[in-house]
């Protein structure tokens, strides 16, 4: 339990520093809202993601494991039309904060598993 909390502040803070970053990319509300976006967002990967990998498992073997990048692209994007507070205003503002996110989630794992994030 204390993981998933953990896991949420850290992704709320993600999408904090991303909409900072970012135009385009924007959370109404403050720090509340981003716990909120980080919740709706953790929720729909965690239910969607493998399910959308496995139908689309021959473009995410082509492509490397590259295609991972789209389906959370396609994750955030549901995202932002689930919730009135959170908005992203343009393709680029998508990508940008889909390969932000990727990479903000790759040094948290780092950092929390100790250096092995695979």
């Amino acid at each position: 339990m204390f993981a998933y909390a953990v896991s949420l502040a850290l992704g709320a803070l993600a999408f904090l520093l991303v909409a900072r970053i970012l135009p385009g990319f924007e959370i109404r509300g403050g720090l509340k809202s981003a716990f909120v976006v980080a919740l709706v967002y953790g929720v729909l990967k965690m239910i969607l993601q493998k399910v959308l990998i496995l139908v689309t498992l021959p473009m995410v073997v082509v492509s490397l494991g590259l295609f991972i990048l789209v389906i959370n692209a396609f994750l955030l994007w549901v995202t932002d039309k689930v919730l009135e507070r959170f908005e992203i205003k343009s393709f680029g503002a998508l990508v940008g904060g889909t390969l932000l996110l990727a990479l903000f989630d790759f040094v948290a794992r780092a950092v929390i598993t100790g250096g092995t994030v695979f």
